[in-house]
């Protein structure tokens, strides 16, 4: 199938650089809350991708739950492959599209797990039936049909009916600290406006820049 034909140009907005937070997590703040109000759909929705010990890359769609100025936090399944990735290399990339405002943001930095505390504290924040489907799946691997997922499901229903349901010690939160941002906007034949903020090193100051579409 030849999918040349599809095109779709970008005319909704344009980005200048006095126009631009100085702070990078403002400037994603002030996008993110754009999204929201635009009904974007699942604006936190975003892409993972990480690097196998050898070398080999992975990508996947994940939820943002929270962000501040420490980063950007997400929840997994520690047996995961994007666990096992990042356990053996820290660095990934984040990918937020969103569609409606024909905007992308690209976000580069180090992936380490959360406090327990705190994956505790959003775990019990989640729907029991969310909580309890974090315990039934063994994330990635193997499994011969979907029946073993609902009999495992009817089985901790049961079990925990009455009661609050644990944490798993296999399930938990990483924070993505930034080291570089990039904030996309589309724009007429392709001539995107897109700008970096890099983190220099040894210091808790951006430079930004303008890049070449």
């Amino acid at each position: 199938m030849d999918a040349g034909s599809i095109r779709t140009d970008y005319l909704k907005d344009g980005l200048e650089r006095d126009g631009l937070e100085q702070d990078p997590f403002r400037q994603f703040e002030r996008w993110f809350i754009q999204a929201l109000d635009a009904d974007v759909a699942e604006p936190n929705a975003l892409q993972l991708a990480t690097v196998a010990p050898d070398g080999r890359p992975g990508l996947r769609t994940v939820l943002l739950k929270s962000f501040d100025e420490q980063g950007f936090v997400f929840f997994t399944n520690y047996g995961s492959r994007k666990a096992k990735h990042m356990r053996q290399q820290s660095q990934v990339a984040l990918l937020f599209f969103w569609k409606e405002l024909e905007r992308q943001v690209e976000i580069a930095g180090l992936a380490t797990p959360v406090s327990r505390e705190a994956s505790e504290s959003y775990f019990h924040s989640r729907p029991r039936g969310s909580q309890l489907g974090a315990w039934v799946s063994a994330q990635s691997s193997i499994i011969p049909s979907r029946t073993v997922l609902e009999e495992r499901l009817e089985q901790l229903t049961g079990q925990y009916q009455d009661r609050e349901i644990p944490l798993p010690d296999f399930w938990g939160g990483y924070c993505v600290q930034p080291e570089r941002f990039e904030f996309w906007q589309g724009r007429h034949n392709r001539l995107h406006d897109r700008f970096e903020y890099r983190l220099q090193p040894g210091s808790d100051q951006w430079v930004i820049n303008r890049l070449s579409p």
